[in-house]
């Protein structure tokens, strides 16, 4: 998860911690390209309404809020490129007390929809889509007794299906004719492949892949893709071949390790190559890198961090992004999801590579 979606979750997680006494918490969501007047004179009509509302307490608070949002909106000059999210409203917890919060977010993706609400809790669900990680590359690695169909989302790769064959090997029963084993093997082979190609169709059609590796042991990948099993805009798709000696986990982290350089522009990549980076660094033990909380907090301090790793599952993470956005340092979070990121997980979970020795 990179800085802004951290960022992001922390505000989620503030805004659905909230809850109103009455129906007076306004969610408004401004669609990319809207008109910006337009979308400011609503408010205006909704201020109008609301002084009809016969509550005394709810006519308060949410046309203290609606006017809030009037005035945060004359700072602008123009909508942002990916539109806006608003939400406003009595944050108090006591009764009969006011305390009006605004939050007014530009997400890190286009709105595409346009929402008002007044509720008892902030509508959060258009925003949590922003958090969800979309895929950029699939993997089919098979061979003829098993196959495995991942993707690439972010800095994760998650396995979507696992599935296993009933082809049997070469190595015939007793009693049986050659022939008429191999046309059975054969049979199997493309019922299996059939399937293999159905699967994929199912699970990444839906996907805007920019790309597709086939990989696995043996012939059985190449001749998956020369007898054009697959979907035509799936294997439009495929942007290489990978030669490895297993399927399951083991064959699509070996995938991802020697294709790296078909997807060497992903997250996953990135993070990974940093990970070895410092890694290298700290076996060298030249004092290029640190890990452990009170020697990261004290090198941010003394702004000798160029760059510092926290894992997503480090407890401190709000508190090293503060300090570090003070110091004007970079930050990278570390995900879980490879052998690597919970080797750095296990070593602290923080550490930084230094500007200097």
């Amino acid at each position: 998860m990179d800085v802004d979606k951290l960022k992001l979750k922390k505000i989620l997680r503030e805004l659905e911690s909230v809850r109103g006494r009455h129906t007076e918490l306004i969610s408004y969501y401004i669609p990319a390209g809207s008109d910006f007047n337009k979308a400011s004179d609503f408010i205006s009509q909704e201020i109008a309404l609301t002084r009809n509302v016969k509550n005394k307490t709810v006519r308060k608070n949410v046309l203290g809020a609606l006017e809030k949002i009037t005035q945060e909106l004359k700072l602008y000059k123009s909508l942002p490129e990916n539109g806006f999210a608003i939400f406003c409203g009595n944050v108090s917890k006591d009764e009969g007390k006011t305390d009006l919060k605004l939050y007014i977010i530009t997400p890190p993706d286009k709105v595409s929809i346009k929402l008002y609400r007044c509720d008892q809790r902030f509508e959060t669900e258009p925003l949590k889509e922003f958090m969800k990680e979309k895929a950029s590359y699939g993997v089919i690695c098979l061979d003829k007794s098993s196959a495995d169909i991942a993707v690439i989302y972010g800095k994760r790769v998650t396995i979507l299906k696992h599935m296993t064959s009933l082809v049997p090997g070469k190595t015939r029963a007793g009693g049986q004719s050659s022939v008429r084993y191999s046309r059975v093997r054969e049979n199997l082979l493309i019922s299996f492949l059939q399937k293999i190609a159905a699967t994929a169709r199912e699970l990444l059609e839906k996907e805007d892949l920019k790309g597709i590796i086939l990989s696995g042991p043996g012939p059985i990948k190449e001749k998956f893709q020369k007898e054009e099993y697959l979907l035509k805009s799936l294997a439009d798709k495929i942007i290489g071949i990978v030669d490895t000696s297993d399927t399951d986990k083991p064959g699509i982290r070996e995938t991802l390790e020697r294709g790296r350089d078909l997807i060497k522009e992903t997250e996953f990549v990135r993070e990974q190559d940093l990970l070895k980076d410092f890694f290298i660094k700290l076996s060298q033990g030249k004092g290029e890198v640190i890990y452990g909380e009170i020697d990261t907090f004290s090198v941010i301090n003394e702004n000798k961090a160029e760059i510092v790793l926290v894992s997503e599952e480090f407890e401190n993470i709000d508190k090293i992004e503060d300090l570090c956005e003070q110091m004007g340092i970079q930050m990278e979070i570390i995900s879980t999801s490879s052998q690597e990121g919970v080797e750095f997980k296990n070593i602290g979970g923080i550490g930084a590579i230094l500007r200097y020795v």
